[in-house]
């Protein structure tokens, strides 16, 4: 994130009103979120750039948390590879953390809010309880288990976390609102229980927290002064506000900081699949070679296909910080990836399809070396030899017998330059 900037993004913005409203600029941390669940795409280049960006603005730290929450889909090799891949972007984050680092303090936390009566145990279908929700027009209406007692569901789940129950039996809800405006404030789903081996809990727990429960008690523990996330979650705003002033108000004497949400338009790239779902499918069917294949827009297929860190770290600084979605022509991706190239990569050359050519007042026999530069916007990259003789190869396209005076290349009658070499005249 160049310091040269001349205005400054909507993000940016906020973060200095809140500096100049005393905020104290040592108090700044940001994070990175990504879910082990498969590999970084392109589409994720634009969060990290934008969380580890401001942290090398603004000399602060960025954590990298895994939001590990659903062992069903997730695995330590998509943690590894989200590791690399960052890394060789060129980023460094401050702390390696996981949401299950706070698996039992969530927990006691949920039996806070039980004992508070802001929480229940909800013992309804998920057909039930999508029914007795509403829709964004009709007002959700109290489910049958909404006022169990205190004493009940503090036993249900505790039961739950014993493993007592299988998935779908019961699940933990906050009591809010089930006529609010915003149906994600309609007693959302807290906990429910999944009995999969977790790659860094094992089988310690049988019950696993919602992401919204999760994310925004992550960021207070963490004390993440801006939580910064696309666009489709700024409806989980208002639970974000809510969940972290409830434990705010718990734990206010020893975590002072209440992190702030906001959201920034999400990557879209034109004629490219940014579902991890569906590059999953590409994967599991054998289409591709792996997650790594060049075909994939897998930040690691990038790196096998020749784009270099520079080049993704400029195209994600060209798409700038919006507040509303748009599509990225995918051709502004390639032009920067050229952009980078052609100001370090060595020159070579080749023919891929070959048509001999014969230079008849050349020297039979005869062999010299022609000066090459490495690199025309190099200097420092110095010079090669190239050998040239009385018999080449040119490529196919580039001779034609018959041309009109728009084709630059070799035609019969006309005279044309051979790259770091002399003028011939086709007969």
């Amino acid at each position: 994130m160049s310091e040269e900037r001349k205005s400054l993004n909507f993000i940016e913005q906020i973060i200095e009103e809140d500096l100049a409203n005393g905020m104290p600029k040592g108090n700044l941390r940001f994070r990175f979120p990504p879910e082990p669940n498969g590999y970084l795409h392109i589409g994720h280049t634009k969060a990290i750039g934008i969380s580890f960006g401001l942290g090398e603005y603004y000399n602060a730290p960025v954590n990298l948390r895994f939001d590990d929450t659903n062992p069903a889909k997730e695995e330590q090799e998509f943690v590894d590879a989200i590791k690399e891949d960052i890394a060789w972007l060129g980023y460094t984050w401050d702390k390696e953390l996981f949401s299950s680092d706070y698996f039992q303090q969530l927990y006691d936390w949920a039996v806070y809010l039980i004992k508070e009566g802001k929480a229940y145990v909800d013992s309804q279908s998920s057909e039930a309880m999508a029914e007795q929700k509403g829709t964004p027009t009709q007002p959700g209406v109290d489910g049958p288990y909404r006022n169990r007692s205190i004493e009940e569901n503090l036993n249900l789940f505790e039961r739950m976390k014993a493993g007592e129950f299988d998935g779908g039996e019961h699940i933990l809800r906050a009591k809010i609102d089930m006529q609010h405006t915003n149906m994600l404030m309609r007693d959302p789903i807290m906990y429910r229980v999944l009995k999969k081996h977790h790659h860094r809990t094992a089988n310690d727990w049988c019950i696993y927290p919602m992401y919204d429960w999760t994310h925004g008690e992550s960021d207070y523990l963490e004390q993440i002064s801006h939580s910064l996330c696309s666009l489709e979650f700024k409806p989980h705003r208002d639970l974000y506000d809510w969940f972290k002033k409830i434990v705010f108000n718990y734990k206010k004497d020893s975590l002072p900081l209440i992190p702030k949400q906001r959201e920034f338009a999400r990557l879209n790239l034109s004629y490219t699949i940014m579902s991890k779902r569906k590059l999953l499918k590409l994967v599991e069917d054998k289409v591709v070679s792996g997650w790594d294949d060049p075909r994939m827009p897998t930040i690691s297929g990038l790196r096998r296909r020749g784009y270099t860190p520079t080049s993704i770290r400029n195209f994600v600084e060209k798409v700038g910080v919006a507040k509303r979605d748009n599509v990225i022509d995918v051709s502004l991706l390639e032009f920067c990836v050229r952009e980078d190239l052609n100001k370090k990569a060595a020159r070579i050359m080749a023919v891929l399809d070959p048509i001999k050519l014969v230079i008849q007042n050349y020297p039979e026999g005869k062999e010299e070396w022609l000066e090459a530069e490495n690199n025309p916007e190099d200097e420092s990259a110095g010079t090669r030899t190239v050998p040239f003789s009385q018999n080449l190869y040119i490529e196919r396209d580039d001779f034609k017998e018959e041309a009109n005076s728009k084709y630059f290349r070799l035609s019969l009658g006309k005279e044309v330059r051979l790259k770091n070499a002399f003028i011939i005249y086709g007969c």
